[in-house]
């Protein structure tokens, strides 16, 4: 299977980091094998249908179909691939730990030895990898932690602006193995150990977390002080020491890494004997900040009881269909708490959100979610929400009133629309006429 030069690739586990992985090592040239434990799944990819929203993916799946090779056995995992790439899920269980099943069944199914190498991306607690060391004596273990964004994980796999690959000492082949497969790609190679390698995941991951929640603080203050936060956060981060990353404010982070990753290491920490103070300061501003939005909604509507509340976008960020951890869920939960009727429209995210949003009425089109509305708020920034008619949503709404929960609509030209706006730590312009 080695004709082309390339070495073949194995991945374990083709949710949404497996598949990424499969079809980027394909685009590059290697037969991948990839397995997964659910038939179905395994043979819509067999005939190159993709369920995932994720920019780039089903293009670079269809047309790399010959070198993509979907099986629901492990056998013919082993048969084909010494590089062995683990991608299955970690989601954290009720006491906030990671739930490692999926990996120890990989394991379990690995039987140790027989010249593979375990290549763990799945994110796990650090110190993960030195047991399961343990486990598969004779097999070579890297850690090579996943840095992919949703909405743009095609484009940050080929150009990473680093790859982690965390090793034992005895285990140095196996890792220049895995730094050749990506040397292609550019991105500087970080070697370590591999606790570090795994610490570098959460850390990271927490620390960007952190940025969000102090500029959704900063904006909190700046509503209460008339300063404009996004005017605060342009001034931050021209300084060098700062940066512009991860300064926008809004109503909280969410999907399926920040939130689950922060309360990891939060937990990683706590039980080693130290009390991660920050982070649970990180997690609690960005519980109320999702909530922020009703009390907005309130000064300006009242009682909320029988109000009809438009929710524009439901995924946690665009170019995603994924739900997990969106604020659109705590939102929509504490807006029927109030008593309001709530309708909603997301671009891609409708289908993955009906079972989460029991109650929620959900609309075909921004318009049509729009119309007989009290309010809408900005939860999801697609694009297409900028080219909505909004001379023709304030005629169709009950009251023309937008709360940008993502400052991401033009305040000037709503406001010369008829509507009242508001977003988020932005100066009151009625204020400030008084």
């Amino acid at each position: 299977m080695e004709s082309s030069g390339m070495p073949p690739v194995g991945v374990i586990g083709v949710g949404w980091v497996g598949l990424v992985t499969a079809a980027c090592f394909a685009e590059l040239g290697h037969e991948v094998y990839a397995r997964d434990v659910v038939p179905e799944k395994v043979a819509s990819l067999g005939r190159g249908e993709v369920t995932i929203h994720e920019p780039g993916l089903a293009e670079l799946i269809r047309k790399n179909q010959k070198r993509l090779h979907f099986t629901t056995d492990m056998g013919e995992v082993l048969d084909n691939a010494r590089l062995l790439f683990v991608c299955v899920d970690t989601p954290p269980t009720y006491s906030g730990d990671a739930d490692l099943s999926r990996v120890r069944s990989v394991v379990d199914d690995l039987d140790g030895g027989g010249g593979h190498v375990l290549v763990m991306k799945s994110t796990v607690p650090a110190g993960t990898g030195e047991k399961l060391r343990t486990e598969l004596p004779g097999m070579p273990y890297v850690s090579c932690p996943e840095f992919l964004k949703e909405g743009s994980a095609v484009e940050d796999f080929m150009h990473p602006d680093r790859v982690v690959i965390g090793a034992a000492p005895g285990d140095d082949q196996a890792a220049d193995e895995v730094a050749g497969l990506y040397a292609p790609l550019g991105g500087e190679v970080v070697r370590t150990d591999v606790s570090s390698a795994e610490m570098v995941k959460l850390a990271s991951n927490a620390y960007l977390a952190t940025r969000i929640s102090f500029i959704n603080e900063i904006a909190n203050v700046c509503e209460e002080v008339g300063a404009d936060v996004g005017e605060v956060a342009r001034g931050m981060g021209l300084d060098d020491r700062i940066g512009p990353q991860f300064l926008r404010p809004g109503i909280g982070f969410g999907g399926s890494c920040f939130p689950k990753d922060v309360s990891s290491l939060k937990l990683l920490a706590g039980n080693s004997g130290y009390h991660f103070q920050l982070l649970n300061a990180v997690i609690e501003v960005n519980e109320l900040q999702k909530r922020r939005v009703v009390s907005k909604l309130q000064r300006h509507l009242g009682d909320l009881v029988g109000k009809r509340i438009t929710l524009l976008g439901l995924a946690f960020k665009p170019d995603t269909d994924d739900m997990r951890e969106a604020s659109s869920l705590v939102l929509s939960a504490r807006l029927r708490g109030e008593g309001a009727e709530v309708v909603a429209y997301d671009p891609v995210a409708m289908d993955n959100a009906r079972g989460l949003l029991p109650g929620v009425e959900m609309k075909a089109s921004a318009l049509a979610a729009l119309g007989g509305s009290d309010a809408a708020v900005i939860v999801t920034e697609w694009p297409e929400f900028l080219e909505i008619d909004w001379a023709g949503a304030a005629e169709l709404m009950n009251r023309p009133l937008v709360i940008d929960g993502r400052n991401f609509l033009d305040a000037e030209h709503l406001r010369a629309e008829g509507f009242v706006y508001e977003g988020i730590g932005l100066p009151d312009p009625e204020a400030e006429t008084e």
